[in-house]
């Protein structure tokens, strides 16, 4: 789980040593930087791969399904990498080995991040992973020209998609606390009904999402996830909490929603003799990726997969990506390798998180080559 890959990042710094790298470690607590020196000057080019995994009991029902555990909120809970960043890790493990071993021909550096907590930041955990590697100089000595990274997903074995600008939205995790007044189910006109609160809140949340945001310019998802609230059946409790996730694209209208929906929120629950607390705090900036680098990508992408299994204009998407932070820092590119199973149709496939999710082993060789294609093309540019 993330900030506790402890043995995967001793395996990648093993590996990368063996190779000849130059290794830190401890960048962001279990963060790997290897960093290898061409044998002439040139460009610094960065590939990223995430190493964290769910807390997700795996049913794939595979010969290597995982049996791990871990904690997580004080609890022992099934651990699986259900969103594919072992195999992130093995395709940047790869490229590594290819290039070390193409050393003496490359004019320039690459710098390898193995990223921890892509997932979001552990709870009591102030940051993530991207941004604790970037405060903790993930990106200096010496510092990028350019970065680069992809996600395994449900789609055509072997296609990849992506777009310029915004491609995946920026993610906050919104809590609402609504404190009512106790009182027996019998008579809930003794006391101030949260319950009745929550559900006018959560139809706030939607009704204010539909009818306020045009969903052909700003795509958005504002969804509430959790209820907590009361211990009896016959007992109106005096408080509940709710959580969920806001998804945007655009800041402006992003800024805008939070604050109608706060105000909104206010008022629903002043009208019961409520009253209301609204945090949001983001968990993932918007995932731009740059437009000149995105144009340059494409047939870069193509070499590495062959020609029409390349969409450099794919819509956008609602998940989020902590690689946002680290484009903030330097021009980036993140792209999508589809990884379906074979004969099965990719909107039927199991998605990412779930505890069916098996990537196609097969796309392993194809995220090595579009790495190392990507880094040796982007050091010769012109």
């Amino acid at each position: 789980l993330g900030f506790a890959e402890t043995r995967s990042a001793g395996v990648i710094a093993d590996h990368l040593r063996s190779l000849g790298l130059e290794v830190r470690t401890g960048v962001g607590k279990t963060g790997v930087v290897g960093i290898l020196r061409g044998a002439q000057p040139g460009r610094v080019v960065a590939l990223r791969a995430d190493m964290d995994a769910l807390p997700v009991q795996e049913a794939t029902g595979l010969d290597f399904a995982s049996t791990a555990t871990g904690t997580y909120m004080g609890n022992t809970v099934p651990v699986a990498h259900a969103c594919g960043h072992d195999m992130h890790m093995a395709m940047l493990m790869g490229a590594a080995e290819v290039l070390a071993g193409m050393k003496d021909r490359i004019a320039g550096t690459v710098v390898f991040v193995f990223q921890p907590a892509e997932e979001g930041a552990p709870p009591g955990e102030p940051k993530g992973g991207a941004a604790l590697m970037i405060a903790e100089g993930a990106l200096n000595d010496p510092k990028p020209d350019a970065i680069f990274g992809l996600h395994v997903v449900p789609g055509r074995p072997g296609s990849v998609f992506y777009r310029p600008e915004g491609f995946m939205a920026a993610s906050d995790r919104v809590d609402i606390s609504l404190k009512g007044k106790q009182t027996h189910g019998a008579w809930p006109w003794r006391g101030v009904d949260v319950i009745a609160v929550a559900g006018q809140v959560i139809e706030t949340v939607n009704t204010l999402t539909a009818r306020t945001v045009d969903p052909t310019t700003t795509p958005t998802v504002f969804t509430i996830a959790t209820i907590n609230a009361g211990v009896r059946y016959n007992i109106i409790p005096d408080s509940a909490t709710l959580s969920g996730t806001l998804r945007t694209f655009d800041t402006a209208q992003r800024d805008a929603l939070v604050a109608r929906a706060e105000t909104a929120i206010d008022h629903v629950a002043a009208a019961y003799g409520a009253t209301a607390e609204f945090g949001v705090k983001q968990n993932a900036a918007l995932v731009f990726n740059d437009p000149g680098l995105s144009t340059w990508l494409a047939p870069v992408l193509a070499e590495a997969v062959g020609e029409g299994n390349v969409n450099p204009a794919t819509p956008p998407t609602t998940v989020a990506e902590d690689f946002s932070y680290f484009q903030q820092v330097i021009p980036g590119v993140f792209y999508h390798l589809g990884a379906s199973p074979d004969g099965v149709d990719p909107a039927a496939s199991a998605p990412n998180h779930s505890p069916e999710f098996s990537p196609n082993e097969k796309v392993l060789p194809l995220g090595v080559k579009t790495h190392v294609l990507t880094a040796l093309r982007f050091l010769d540019r012109s």
